[in-house]
């Protein structure tokens, strides 16, 4: 018997060119491997339309997002309001085959009647709420904290209200999972790891690198927040080489970096440069104010770099924690710096990092892990 899936993307999942669509555009290849025949519909707001995906869906449909104030709901999350529409319902509803909806993003079909019958399914990227809420804490305009604050509120509540009503959920970390299970009394979540790229192993350098790295996109407010603390209470206390590197800093940004002889700022690097300094790197430091989800960045780190040094909101929950020096505040990253800077990275530790990168990152046995779950 064939076996069809209906898979929901919150964006077009294709260039793989940011953290987010890395789980949406692996999962494709692993699951078509499997037998699985895919119908793909993808929610479109600038990326366009990609001839790769239809080497591995049968079919891929593609639905305006609708943003603006048409989609402000009062009890609705923007982030599902906006994802609301009929022509991908009436899709759906054209056959019986389960529906599998890539982020809390793509779950406004839980609540319509239509679909109370089918076999639901959904990945959980994070906890939303949580991830708002962090956003709001971390987030300088007033505006944009009133958003973020009003949609933490809607996502709580939505999110508690569907924790029930589809066949099951699926956390990318352990964390998550806990949430759902004791927050919103969800019965019927289960750990999924990550979908990587199949080339990725683990490719670490023994030895001694050159310089402390923070990598990130710098033109979101988190992320520059971060690399500004590090430069004003880490590295203004400890005189090791320190780069951050990313996109579209700003010249305040810039300017920071430039103040102290041992550290700088590399702006806009190519994919091949970035990969270069990760592999140069003697310890790639990731800071976070995020607690639920996973990072993409840490994992290239991981796969990639020698030592990483991170905070615990970073990490918690990951089952990464072991590969990792962790932290919580200013005095605790100068100390591990000051303890890694002369620590060569050993076979033993890249030995450690391949055992539990590479069992818990396996595409072929979470596709059939997958599989299993839909079919039985």
């Amino acid at each position: 018997m064939d076996k069809h899936l209906h898979i929901i993307t919150l964006n077009v999942p294709y260039p793989v060119d940011y953290g987010g669509v890395f789980d949406l555009f692996y999962k494709l290849p692993a699951l078509q491997a499997q037998g699985v025949k895919i119908h793909l519909h993808c929610f479109d707001y600038g990326r366009g339309q990609q001839e790769e995906l239809n080497k591995y869906c049968v079919s891929v449909d593609y639905y305006e997002r609708q943003e603006g104030h048409k989609s402000v709901c009062a009890n609705t999350p923007y982030i599902v309001a906006s994802r609301r529409n009929e022509d991908l319902f009436q899709n759906l509803l054209k056959d019986d085959y389960p529906i599998f909806m890539e982020g809390v993003h793509c779950t406004y079909l839980l609540r319509d009647p239509r679909f109370e019958n089918r076999r639901k399914f959904v990945r959980v990227h994070n906890v939303e709420y949580e991830y708002y809420h962090d956003l709001y804490k971390s987030c300088s305009s007033p505006l944009k904290k009133m958003y973020y604050l009003r949609e933490s509120s809607l996502l709580k509540k939505y999110e508690h209200e569907i924790a029930s009503k589809a066949t099951a959920f699926w956390g990318v970390t352990h964390k998550d999972v806990a949430t759902y299970r004791t927050e919103f009394c969800c019965k019927t979540i289960d750990y999924l790891p990550l979908y990587l790229p199949p080339t990725w192993e683990v490719n670490c350098a023994p030895g001694m690198g050159h310089y402390c790295l923070y990598q990130a996109d710098l033109s979101v407010e988190v992320n520059e927040k971060a690399a500004t603390w590090l430069l004003e209470k880490v590295f203004s206390k400890i005189e090791v080489p320190f780069v951050v590197a990313g996109k579209n800093p700003s010249k305040k940004l810039e300017a920071l970096a430039h103040e102290r002889m041992h550290t700088c700022i590399v702006a806009n690097p190519t994919e091949a440069q970035m990969q270069d300094m990760i592999a140069k790197a003697h310890i790639n430091i990731l800071p976070s104010y995020h607690t639920s989800g996973i990072k993409l960045k840490l994992l290239n780190a991981l796969y990639n770099g020698r030592h990483c040094l991170v905070n615990e909101a970073t990490v918690v929950g990951s089952g990464l924690e072991s590969a990792c020096h962790i932290g919580n505040d200013a005095n605790d990253f100068v100390n591990i710096i000051g303890k890694l800077k002369d620590l060569p990275f050993n076979k033993e530790e890249i030995t450690r990092r391949q055992e539990l990168l590479l069992n818990m990152f396996n595409n072929e046995a979470n596709a059939k892990q997958q599989v299993k779950w839909i079919w039985g």
